[in-house]
């Protein structure tokens, strides 16, 4: 007998009815539409909400002397790389000097060098007769503890430079090696090479001794002109007079915004509505998708994002490539006064917590809210996808102090907006149009804004694509 004849012997034997046509009788259990792009948006979460009224956040700040902490620029023609000759200021004592055809002669003048890792680039004790730039590589300063034993000092990385007070002032020699920690390009200029460029400009040659003299007024710790008290005194010594000087062109962030027009039609709406109302659930993944968008921004847009508007001295390099307990303790040192939490990919924290397995070490779970996350010297890590990753397979680990009060990271919305649904976000019906038709208008205004440049410190270019406990080496 076939199967086909044993099937049909046994609908022929059916005594009760099916499951298939009951099925058309019953009332299916549906869940509402679900989204894998929704994510847990902890800096949306984390981050204090300022309202930014009439759209834009002024942040103003006591004047400081920046004194060339920036990184330098490079151009790569092969064989022939040069420095952009006005990255040049970003040396201390070329800081504001614009005169371009100087700065060209200096940035020709540079000559290249190539070090293999473990060499040593310069020798501590030896006279400080020459500036250096990274161009490409990472390079570990060299020095003696406290207790005659080696230390490291500090890493220098891309872009980075050491040396510029050889430009000007007296002969003084290296307290510190550098080693080449990887293979690494140089640039670099004597000081020789630079005086025959000062003896053949009058503009150089006066900014350079105005930079000698210093500013007007003595710098704190911060690079703020210092606010002159006297304390401890008897008698009646004559009291310092002092002010307070403020940028005079302090910083606005403008509230950015993320819309979007949803539309639904109105058979849709109308007929198909039941058991959910279709244009909420419309309205719902829109809302999550703008909410992605706007963590997104809030991380990586050129204008306001963490990312890009953390301070050059406040930018370390791993030591070793993956992130390390060193790492983020060193990133700690930067965000010293009262740091709130880690923001980091979620697969470089795979890659620390392989780390700390490595070394025997079980990072702290912190208690945030009833959630448990990972976190170090207890402060908490949390996952955030928008972080990027490199194709390199790198990715940074951000570091912040938040709110107003602690001069930290905010957050900046609008609320008591038109139509407002949440804070800082509008849903504004637009009408129905010849084709039944509706449309509502979804908007999200936001911005975020540093309020000190120590609020924020990154660790850059943290490897993730690396072995963990166990595997080969």
């Amino acid at each position: 007998m076939t199967e086909q004849q044993i099937d049909q012997q046994a609908a022929d034997q059916q005594l009760s009815l099916g499951t298939a046509a009951a099925r058309n009788l019953a009332t299916t259990t549906k869940s509402v539409p679900q989204m894998q792009g929704i994510s847990t948006r902890w800096l949306l979460k984390l981050l204090p909400w300022v309202r930014a009224a009439g759209g834009a956040y002024r942040v103003n700040r006591r004047v400081s002397y920046t004194v060339g902490d920036g990184r330098i620029t490079f151009m790569n023609g092969g064989a022939d790389l040069q420095v952009v000759p006005r990255e040049l200021g970003e040396l201390a004592p070329l800081r504001g000097f614009d005169d371009e055809p100087v700065l060209e002669a200096l940035s020709g003048r540079f000559v290249r060098e190539e070090y293999a890792a473990g060499d040593v680039i310069v020798e501590a004790g030896g006279p400080v007769d020459r500036v250096v730039l990274i161009a490409h590589g990472k390079a570990g300063k060299i020095g003696t503890g406290e207790y005659g034993d080696e230390a490291t000092l500090g890493v220098v990385a891309d872009g980075g430079f050491f040396g510029d007070r050889a430009l000007v002032g007296d002969e003084t020699t290296w307290e510190f090696s550098v080693k080449a920690l990887t293979a690494c390009t140089v640039l670099i200029l004597t000081r020789e090479q630079f005086h025959q460029v000062l003896a053949l400009s009058d503009d150089l040659r006066t900014h350079v001794e105005d930079f000698e003299r210093g500013p007007g007024r003595s710098l704190n710790p911060s690079g703020e002109a210092a606010i002159e008290l006297a304390s401890g005194h008897t008698g009646e010594p004559v009291l310092p007079g002092t002010f307070v000087d403020y940028e005079l062109k302090p910083r606005e962030y403008e509230l950015s915004v993320a819309q979007t027009v949803l539309r639904v039609h109105s058979r849709v709406a109308d007929l198909y509505n039941e058991p959910m109302d279709q244009v909420e659930q419309q309205l719902r993944l829109t809302i999550e998708a703008l909410r992605e968008r706007q963590e997104n921004e809030l991380v990586n847009n050129r204008d306001f994002g963490l990312l890009h508007n953390v301070e050059p001295a406040q930018r370390i390099p791993t030591r070793s490539g993956p992130p390390t307990p060193d790492d983020l303790d060193e990133l700690i040192t930067l965000v010293w006064k009262d740091p709130a939490f880690f923001l980091a990919n979620p697969k470089t924290i795979a890659a620390f917590g392989r780390e700390c397995s490595k070394r025997g070490i079980y990072p702290d779970s912190v208690d945030v809210n009833g959630h448990r996350v990972p976190g170090w010297r207890g402060i908490p890590i949390f996952p955030c996808n928008k972080i990027p990753i490199s194709r390199t397979s790198t990715s940074p680990v951000l570091l912040m102090r938040t709110g107003e009060a602690a001069q930290g990271v905010i957050g900046l919305h609008q609320t008591g907006l038109p139509d407002e649904v949440q804070p800082g976000l509008s849903v504004r019906f637009m009408g129905v149009d010849e084709k039944a038709i509706i449309s509502y208008l979804v908007s999200a205004y936001y911005s975020a804004a540093v309020l000190v440049p120590d609020a924020l410190a990154v660790l850059e270019n943290a490897e993730i694509a690396h072995g963990g406990a166990g595997a080969p080496a």
